[in-house]
């Protein structure tokens, strides 16, 4: 049945089905799989690096984090050539909006402009989903720390814990369990870790309170607290 509607990304299935868009989503089911947490202090990411062939040069870079702006950054599970041309697309929009307005373009709004175009994508003949899905992490003055999940449709909401990738119904499950709102970000990192630290190694940072001030003072992110008599 869906193969009389499944030729284009343009046609509705009776069931309201977008198929192409659906294989979409099932590509990125083949990716290493990336997990969010937002804590009270901070977002972590984390990322699993597929190595397909031990002949494989494995680079120091990662293809699983990505670098927005100096407020965003990224997790991708997918297509990563797919990636890459939505990455630089956001790239480009957040600096556009620092050049226009002087000031960090709000995470949200980089999410929502870079969804758009990612829907665009499933609504005229022609063209084909981007099959890649990401985790945003940021920060701005709005409302401060932050983490959005997007899928190949363009479809975006903000959440606390997210996961996608291989295995992603599993992760969110545990998820679900683990996960409290009042989190800490030391906390976060090791919820994180139960997920790949079976697979290898597991790198992380994590900054104290103090040093997080003094980072995001010496980044204009925040000001200098002011001392009471």
């Amino acid at each position: 049945m869906s193969r009389r509607y499944d030729s284009r990304t343009t046609i509705f299935s009776p069931e309201g089905r977008l198929y192409q868009v659906e294989y979409a989503m099932e590509a990125i089911g083949n990716a290493g799989t990336a997990i969010g947490i937002l804590s009270k202090d901070g977002v972590v990411l984390v990322g699993e690096k597929k190595v397909t062939s031990k002949l494989l040069q494995t680079s120091t870079s990662t293809e699983k984090m990505y670098k927005i702006d100096d407020h965003v950054v990224c997790a991708v599970a997918g297509i990563m050539s797919d990636a890459n041309i939505l990455i630089n697309t956001a790239r480009i929009q957040a600096q556009r909006y620092s050049f226009a307005y002087q000031e960090p373009m709000p995470v949200e709004q980089l999410v929502q402009s870079l969804c758009d175009t990612k829907q665009g994508y499933t609504q005229f003949g022609g063209l084909r989903p981007f099959g890649v899905s990401f985790l945003f992490a940021g920060w701005d003055k709005n409302f401060g720390f932050q983490l959005y999940m997007s899928d190949p449709s363009g479809n975006y909401g903000g959440w606390k814990a997210g996961a996608i990738g291989a295995n992603n119904q599993a992760a969110q499950s545990i998820l679900k369990q683990d996960y409290k709102d009042d989190i800490t970000r030391e906390e976060a990192v090791n919820l994180a870790e139960v997920f790949l630290a079976p697979s290898g190694k597991v790198k992380h940072q994590v900054c104290s309170p103090e040093n997080l001030t003094k980072l995001l003072v010496k980044s204009g992110v925040t000001q200098p607290a002011t001392e009471t008599a």
